[in-house]
């Protein structure tokens, strides 16, 4: 039998078009995308559910988590080229606006998650007590943020306290043993203070100020990063608007879940938590992508860095956030 070589190379690539053709998803691997977070509800509710449903290998994506203590150190993380995102609170407006960074995708409201607390048996009973004492928080964080927005409403400024820059889990440490009056802290933190200091009071939380000076959380990457993977960062995106659907359509359950991450919480912790934030379904984040109110929000945030923080002309958010990543995600 004579053989035909052209037939037999021909059948042979269509043998190997059809394997190539047929197991897509087997053939291509993972993006490994190193990730940076907090562990408080606010920053990383979505992102753990994301994992309890496999969203991010349903889309292509890898994870790698690391924790962090403040968005500071997260950001410096990344810009040291140890991250390829993160996901935090305020500092989101920070490290962008003085072009370190872009950010892809809003998060949460921290509506209720930062909170200032005192001491009464220190002489502290209202924020005009405060005037010249010390307050323990976080400088450059959503805690220092709302504080400024607190004594601002009470006709103060940062020049009237003495700022004591801590560690978040320093400050509260300080608050405890007495050796400040207040502490200007965020969500679970509360959870120390309430069971350590019994008489310690909470005079007002970050809602007061809700949405004039809404502090808004989100996830960044370098610019570099942005530029090269930006399909890496809508897949990742599509993974998270998984999370977020499960976390604001099925609280309850989705909190059950997350609550394994919390083991030194109550069921009824998370709940005060989840009821500190703003969480919104992916539809109403579009809307507050469309017209604006999600730059709007971060530029709140960024104005008060460029000036405490000493910023010299800072990118506007209109320029450092990227909507676009986003809405492509979401169209699928």
């Amino acid at each position: 039998m004579t053989i035909d070589r052209r037939k037999v190379l021909k059948g042979a690539a269509a043998a190997a078009g059809t394997v190539t053709l047929g197991m897509p998803a087997l053939a291509q691997a993972k993006a490994k995308v190193r990730i940076g977070y907090l562990h408080t509800l606010a920053v990383d509710g979505q992102l753990w559910l994301a994992q309890h449903l496999d969203s991010f290998g349903k889309n292509g994506i890898e994870p790698e988590l690391k924790l962090f203590q403040t968005g500071l150190e997260l950001f410096q993380a990344m810009i040291g080229g140890s991250l390829d995102t993160l996901v935090t609170g305020a500092v989101i407006s920070n490290f962008p606006a003085r072009g370190q960074g872009k950010v892809f995708l809003a998060n949460t409201v921290e509506f209720a998650t930062a909170q200032l607390w005192v001491r009464e048996d220190q002489g502290v009973k209202s924020i005009a007590d405060l005037k010249g004492k010390r307050i323990a928080t976080t400088a450059g964080t959503t805690a220092h943020v709302f504080l400024d927005n607190a004594l601002k409403a009470n006709g103060m400024s940062g020049k009237d306290v003495e700022l004591l820059n801590q560690r978040m889990p320093d400050a509260v440490t300080s608050f405890i043993s007495g050796a400040v009056p207040a502490v200007a802290l965020w969500v679970p933190f509360n959870v120390t203070v309430r069971d350590k200091v019994p008489g310690a009071k909470k005079l007002v939380d970050a809602s007061a100020f809700y949405p004039q000076a809404a502090i808004l959380g989100g996830w960044a990457s370098t610019a570099d990063y942005h530029a090269k993977n930006r399909e890496t960062l809508v897949r990742l995106s599509k993974a998270w608007i998984e999370g977020n659907a499960m976390l604001t359509s099925k609280t309850d359950e989705a909190l059950a879940i997350i609550g394994k991450q919390y083991p030194n919480l109550t069921a009824s912790d998370l709940k005060e938590q989840f009821a500190a934030q703003k969480a919104f379904p992916a539809a109403e984040w579009s809307k507050l992508y469309a017209d604006g109110t999600v730059a709007k929000w971060l530029q709140q945030v960024t104005d008060f860095f460029a000036s405490t923080g000493n910023i010299e002309k800072p990118v506007p958010a209109t320029q450092y956030f990227d909507p676009s990543i986003f809405m492509d995600a979401n169209k699928a």
